[in-house]
């Protein structure tokens, strides 16, 4: 299963997500970042890529959504509703993205 974080500058949230969800078995991840800045920018090459989109908040939703309208078709665009308030592997950011996104993916 391909799972796609996106948050705004791709440094502290998504890549985060990134590191703890490639640790599981069947699982790849990419961060990626809205902003143009972004370490790695998200892009249409990387939605179609993903199995589900998790962004971090209502903002990044509805730019994923409206920029990549076409791309999303069938596929699920979750947000998780993580406000910029953490440090990359903070450990109440791992277990908030834990508990948040096995809502909606089947981890072991």
């Amino acid at each position: 299963m391909n799972l796609l974080f996106v948050c705004s500058e791709n440094r502290l949230r998504s890549p985060t997500g990134e590191e703890v969800f490639c640790a599981y078995d069947g699982v790849d991840a990419i961060g990626a970042g809205t902003n143009s800045d972004a370490d790695t920018v998200v892009s249409g090459d990387l939605i179609e890529w993903a199995d589900i989109v998790f962004v971090m908040e209502r903002a990044h939703k509805s730019k994923v959504a409206k920029k990549f309208k076409a791309l999303l078709k069938g596929k699920k665009l979750v947000c998780l509703e993580i406000p910029d308030n953490y440090q990359r592997m903070d450990p109440e950011l791992i277990r908030l993205l834990k508990v948040k996104v096995s809502q909606h993916v089947q981890l072991d």
